[in-house]
């Protein structure tokens, strides 16, 4: 073949590849022409999109199986409770009062994942009783703290104690549509007399406390730790999540679990 016939191949070889190339590229979606490199350039890959990775669900707490039950009310006497006696790790947290009334308390116990239990008196609910329905609803219940939170009640005679109780149960029980099973005496301070008032309202037991999350820190009336069992006292203040984080670093510490008292003990 002379030469003249060998170069006219060749540049109708490289023209036909040309047209193929600019074929190739006018069909391309438009990402990918986007990618095509110039000449002298590298082509930049396009980013492969990356799954996101799913939240890491809560880990479910620990079941405790109860190994504490309510004393019986003896010679007409509710008993009265301090401490639950277990050998299982938890804590009990307990809410007085319902003076301060901050939608963040209720947002940080959900965030801890805190069951609680709430002993109100009627006089520091004020005019929002509706308050604590957020509380019920996530499954916290509403105890018998009085109506006046008469802090010298456990001194008075028997009908003004009963009248007290009573007429706490009754307003719960009209208001959130569970009566209470529980009682809280104003201060803490209780009597013979109380106990026979608080049996005769149909009320389990007596509820105190050992230890008390209080200004920002924990106070213990034994030792220097919780235990297990503790009974922990807090209050709807102003200082609420001040008190809260000292629980949580004291439970934690300690390797205790919270659990809902009423669940634990059978109220």
């Amino acid at each position: 073949m002379e030469p003249t016939q060998l170069t006219r191949r060749a540049a109708l070889a490289g023209l036909a590849a040309a047209v193929s190339t600019a074929a190739a590229a006018c069909s391309a979606p438009e990402d990918a022409q986007a990618n095509l490199a110039a000449p002298g350039e590298s082509a930049t890959p396009t980013p492969s999109s990356t799954p996101t990775p799913s939240a890491t669900p809560t880990p479910a707490k620990p079941a405790f199986t109860s190994d504490f039950v309510i004393p019986p009310v003896q010679g007409g006497l509710a008993p009265v409770i301090t401490r639950v006696v277990t050998k299982q790790p938890v804590v009990f947290l307990t809410i007085d009062d319902g003076i301060v009334k901050h939608p963040e308390s209720l947002a940080l116990l959900k965030q801890y994942d805190y069951p609680a239990t709430l002993f109100l008196t009627k006089s520091a609910m004020g005019e929002n009783p509706g308050f604590f329905t957020g509380f019920q609803k996530a499954g916290d219940r509403i105890q018998d703290h009085t109506i006046s939170h008469d802090t010298t009640m456990s001194t008075k005679g028997y009908a003004y104690q009963l009248g007290e109780i009573t007429g706490m149960r009754d307003y719960i029980s009209t208001t959130y549509g569970a009566a209470p099973t529980l009682f809280r005496p104003p201060g803490g301070a209780y009597s013979p007399t109380m106990r026979k008032a608080v049996a005769d309202a149909g009320l389990k037991a007596i509820i105190d406390w050992e230890a008390k999350a209080n200004a920002g820190s924990m106070q213990y009336q034994v030792g220097n730790a919780l235990r297990p069992g503790d009974i922990v006292l807090m209050h709807f203040r102003e200082e609420f999540a001040a008190d809260l984080a000292a629980f949580r670093a004291a439970h934690q510490a300690a390797g205790l679990t919270v659990v809902r008292l009423e669940d634990f003990i059978g109220a």
